[in-house]
C-alpha cells in the first residue's frame, strides 16, 4: 500500500508541527466509513443524508499511521467544531488522503449517492424521461406525437 509523509511546519501552530505518515486504506474500509455516516431511505435506497465531515475525518484517521510524539491529532479533534484542527491543515490532510485513496474532490462529494443508485431508478417526472436514445416520452399534459406510419398522418 502506498504511503505519504507530510512535514508540517509551525504555520498551522506549533502543536501540529512534525511529520505525519499516511497510508492508503482499502476499498472495504472506505466503504464501511461511508456506510456508517450515510442514511438511506429504507425502501428506495436513496441517500437521505451524509455527514461528509465525519466521512472525511474518519478517512483521515484511518489513513494516519504516524504523527508527532505529542499526538496532536485525535478523531475527536478532527471532528471538533469548537476545538478542532485549523481549516488549512484539515484541507491539507484531506488532499493527501484523497490522493492516496484515489478519490477526487467530485467523487468525495458524490460517492455515497452514486454508490447506492439503483440500476433502474424510479422516474417520477415523466416530462423529462427519455426512452433509450429516442425522443422525449409523452407526459399527461402533452399531445400525442403523430407517427409517419399511422394512416391519419399520410399525405395524398
Amino acid at each position: 500500500m502506498r504511503r505519504e509523509n507530510v512535514e508540517v511546519g509551525a504555520e498551522y501552530g506549533e502543536e501540529y508541527q512534525g511529520t505525519y505518515v499516511f497510508q492508503e486504506i482499502t476499498w472495504a474500509k472506505r466503504s464501511r466509513i461511508i456506510q456508517k455516516h450515510t442514511k438511506y431511505h429504507p425502501l428506495t435506497g436513496q441517500v437521505l443524508s451524509s455527514d461528509f465531515i465525519a466521512i472525511q475525518a474518519e478517512t483521515i484517521w484511518a489513513a494516519l499511521k504516524q504523527q508527532p510524539q505529542s499526538q496532536p491529532l485525535t478523531l475527536e479533534k478532527l471532528l471538533g467544531e469548537e476545538n478542532g484542527i485549523p481549516i488549512a491543515l484539515g484541507e491539507l490532510f484531506s488532499q493527501v488522503v484523497n490522493g492516496l485513496c484515489a478519490v477526487t474532490r467530485d467523487e468525495a462529494a458524490f460517492y455515497p449517492r452514486l454508490r447506492r443508485q439503483k440500476p433502474n431508478p424510479v422516474i417520477t417526472d415523466f416530462r423529462s424521461a427519455r426512452s433509450s436514445g429516442g425522443p422525449l416520452t409523452n407526459s399527461p399534459n402533452s399531445p400525442p406525437e403523430s407517427s409517419s406510419n399511422s394512416p391519419s398522418s399520410s399525405t395524398n
